[in-house]
């Protein structure tokens, strides 16, 4: 049985990224429980965004499109807003790797723009920003907490961990109510499907949703997390309404870990008609591979009424359902 959401009727709530996967989904739950939603993105193709995202409630929210490096915009809609999620980023690794002061700019000094306008402007808002959990780098010890030391291996990362630390100070030295909620390899409607430039799991979905053989690095053997869309922002919409917890971090990830291989073959079990190929690591793609990444989710289970409902199997075959009737808004 699924627990009980929060009721958000009369909160006005701002979401940065509210085009892209978690943020779209996030506005959808947010409406369905009562909320006013205002969805702030600029629609930068290197970040995965897609308007059809939004299709069902674009007459039910307002959208803003402008960037989240421009001050003044940024300023103007938080005021106002009770709850502002940012979801907003620069996402893909390899891309950060080949255009660092894009990605600096986008996951680090915007983050810092709305952090200040919140500060300025309207301090009274809940600020929840979304971390990762490659933040962590190669793990020294499993399963990985929140107080696991942060060696990044590609500048998304560490973008992201400095970005973290910036809602953090924030939270403490201003006493803002201000919480980074990490997430791991989210996987489900809605997501960038079309490019390995973003979450490897969503890239295998779209391969499979083509009926084309899903290609594995080595082995595969290396262990991953991952979580289905609808817990992590059941998750995210939890913390936005616990008291108590501001200025920390949180690990909002899956119960089980799979192998790369593994997550292959399912996805192609249950969503495709391709196979799972093997292949060798590209050149420079091995060097900034975590290995195992073994994560805990306790300390977010002791902090609110929260637990995943999905496993990988029942994930996929949620995801399957809505893809098989938008495809076209998704590939090609």
């Amino acid at each position: 049985m699924k627990k009980k959401l929060p009721d958000l009727s009369g909160s006005n709530v701002l979401i940065t990224g509210g085009l892209g996967f978690i943020g779209s989904n996030l506005a959808h739950k947010c409406l369905e429980l009562g909320a006013k939603v205002t969805i702030y993105d600029c629609l930068d193709p290197r970040s995965g965004g897609n308007l059809y995202n939004i299709h069902d409630i674009k007459d039910s929210v307002e959208l803003c499109f402008h960037d989240i490096l421009n001050f003044d915009k940024v300023s103007q809609h938080i005021v106002g807003k009770d709850i502002i999620f940012n979801c907003a980023a620069s996402t893909s690794h390899p891309f950060s790797m080949r255009e660092p002061w894009i990605d600096l700019d986008v996951n680090s000094r915007a983050v810092i723009n709305l952090l200040e306008a919140v500060r300025r402007f309207n301090p009274d808002a809940r600020f929840i920003h979304l971390g990762t959990s490659t933040q962590l780098g190669k793990l020294q010890y499993e399963p990985a907490d929140e107080k696991h030391p942060e060696f990044p291996t590609d500048i998304y990362s560490a973008n992201k961990c400095v970005s973290e630390k910036y809602v953090l100070i924030y939270a403490n030295a201003y006493n803002r109510q201000a919480v980074v909620v990490r997430l791991s390899n989210v996987f489900g409607p809605r997501a960038y499907i079309d490019s390995s430039e973003f979450t490897f799991n969503n890239f295998f979905i779209g391969l499979a949703l083509q009926g084309k053989d899903i290609t594995v690095y080595g082995e595969g053997a290396q262990l991953r997390n991952v979580i289905y869309v609808d817990d992590a922002v059941t998750a995210l919409i939890k913390v936005s309404q616990k008291d108590g917890i501001s200025g920390q971090t949180f690990f909002a990830v899956g119960d089980q870990h799979y192998s790369v291989a593994d997550i292959a073959k399912a996805t192609a079990k249950h969503i495709g008609s391709g196979g799972v190929k093997f292949i060798n690591w590209p050149k420079g793609r091995k060097s900034v591979d975590v290995g195992d990444a073994i994560i805990s989710n306790k300390k977010l289970k002791d902090a609110i009424d929260w637990k995943p409902e999905y496993d990988l199997k029942s994930g996929l075959l949620e995801t399957k359902k809505y893809y098989q009737q938008h495809l076209d808004k998704y590939i090609g």
